[in-house]
């Protein structure tokens, strides 16, 4: 995988961070920075970790699917990157939060429901050319900032971006997923 494609997996793997984290900014009244690298850390952790049990988890497939790997790759990305838009376009009443529910464990759980899907990119990413604690450190580098800057945000940003950087990420992953298939068959 070449260092822009690269770069944008761990951006569109944040995107849904993100959004979480406008959400939980949303909900404080002033976000400190404190909090906000606190929320970062934890959702940057997770992130970082989900892939690399993915990538073992396919590592341990590839000898069975090596003669279709990019297309699994592909397959995988397109599901999540429609995953993801769908989830974007869907309109839900979200309940407010409050300010107490800021807690390490609610923190992390909300950090691994929203890391499912670097999971699965995991899986897919054991079929194809990638050094996966690179793709994990940049993946958890993209969810930190990126959850530290929504946190900050929220309060402004909340009623405007909303779901919208999930499609963003969406579309992203299914770039990723289509390069990684050109790439394969244009060799």
């Amino acid at each position: 995988m070449n260092p822009v494609s690269l770069i944008f997996l761990a951006l569109a793997m944040s995107t849904d961070a993100f959004a979480a984290a406008i959400g939980k900014g949303s909900s404080l009244h002033k976000p400190r920075l404190t909090e906000a690298l606190r929320t970062g850390l934890i959702f940057g952790v997770i992130e970082a970790i989900t892939p690399i049990i993915g990538w073992l988890i396919g590592q341990a497939a590839t000898r069975w699917v090596a003669e279709w790997d990019h297309w699994i790759a592909f397959t995988l990305l397109v599901i999540l990157g429609m995953h993801m838009i769908y989830n974007g376009l869907k309109h839900e009443d979200e309940e407010e939060e409050k300010p107490g529910q800021h807690s390490f464990l609610i923190l992390a759980v909300t950090a691994f429901a929203t890391s499912i899907d670097a999971l699965a990119v995991g899986v897919g990413l054991a079929f194809v050319d990638v050094n996966i604690w690179v793709a994990a450190a940049a993946i958890g580098l993209a969810t930190m900032t990126m959850v530290t800057l929504g946190v900050m945000l929220g309060r402004v940003l909340g009623a405007v971006v909303g779901k919208r950087a999930e499609i963003v990420g969406g579309v992203v992953l299914m770039i990723v997923g289509a390069t990684i298939l050109y790439e394969h068959l244009s060799v």
